[in-house]
């Protein structure tokens, strides 16, 4: 858990950052931005050094507003950073790798709606790893959601999973999903520092992970110098949109809302990304809606809303 935000915020800020429902409804629009911004980036600029220049930018953007913390939590940053490191490298960079990768050879709606598959893994990991039981409301979503991922992934075609026939794009964004839901769960073990504390260190260990990524798989520094030169000026808008919506905002919101209602109920809002990804394509990309689109929205929609009402339940049956 993060230290308490009462002791410095006031105002507006305060109210906004106490309402979860606020924070995690904002969080997947910006994500889903995220999605549309990696499949206009084709061309535009290096997915490994659009990986790269994103978290630098997005540590300069914060570390002058989190300096003062960084001292104060010095001790417990020492104490957590291995955990603070896994969540730059599995929930930031291996995340982003997968899914700017992913849009090379699938569409944003697809990368969109796919990523409905996060709060399903965290109930799933939950449950398994630390025994959380889940509701059948919340298994009743789950299996929706579920169904509706796969019916993306096969692009309506059933008959693709006899032949294991699945487009390069949506198995990797698959394997985005598995890294982010692997940062979710692992949010429980945050070390119990200011949340500005906790995004600089964080995006530190991202800016680093994406440097090993560049080097391992991108042609190493020589190429990020080259890639920086060749970036178009749509490119670097699309990087200024990540470094700070869903870099910033959209990490400070989330993590937020985990700290407010939980793992569980927090990334079940995530199933909004798909949401949010299928209008922004349609009015920002033109891309074409398939009618298995369409279904797979209903089946997230119902999902969030009914696993969101069985967590809710309980406490209006103890509250009355």
């Amino acid at each position: 858990m993060t230290k308490p935000h009462s002791a410095d915020r006031s105002g507006l800020m305060s109210s906004a950052l106490d309402r979860p429902y606020f924070l995690l409804t904002l969080t997947p629009l910006f994500w889903a931005g995220n999605a549309v911004a990696g499949k206009m980036a084709v061309d535009q600029v290096d997915p490994y050094t659009l990986i790269v220049v994103r978290w630098l930018a997005a540590l300069l953007l914060v570390l002058p507003f989190a300096w003062r913390h960084l001292k104060t939590d010095w001790p417990e940053i020492r104490k957590g950073w291995l955990m603070l490191t896994l969540y730059g490298a599995i929930g930031y960079t291996g995340f982003n790798v997968l899914l700017y990768g992913a849009a090379h050879y699938t569409s944003a709606v697809n990368t969109s709606i796919e990523q409905a598959l996060i709060p399903v893994l965290v109930i799933l990991g939950n449950f398994v790893i630390f025994r959380v039981r889940s509701t059948a409301l919340q298994l009743l979503g789950v299996f929706l959601t579920i169904g509706g991922v796969v019916l993306t992934a096969v692009h309506g075609d059933f008959s693709r999973i006899i032949t294991l026939s699945v487009n390069q794009g949506d198995a990797l964004m698959i394997l985005a999903s598995l890294s982010y839901a692997a940062y979710s769960l692992l949010l429980r073990y945050r070390p119990p520092i200011h949340w500005l504390s906790f995004l600089v260190t964080t995006f530190a260990a991202a800016l680093l992970a994406g440097y090993l990524a560049q080097v391992v798989l991108g042609g190493g520094f020589t190429a990020i110098v080259s890639g920086v030169a060749k970036t178009t000026p749509l490119g670097w808008a699309i990087i200024a949109y990540v470094a700070f919506l869903p870099s910033v905002v959209a990490q400070l919101f989330y993590a937020r809302g985990v700290e407010l209602i939980g793992a569980n109920r927090a990334s079940l809002f995530i199933n909004l990304i798909p949401v949010y990804g299928t209008l922004l394509s349609i009015v920002i990309l033109s891309e074409p809606i398939e009618p298995y689109h369409m279904v797979t929205a209903v089946l997230v929609v119902v999902g969030i809303a009914l696993a969101e009402f069985s967590a809710r339940a309980p406490r209006r049956a103890t509250n009355g």
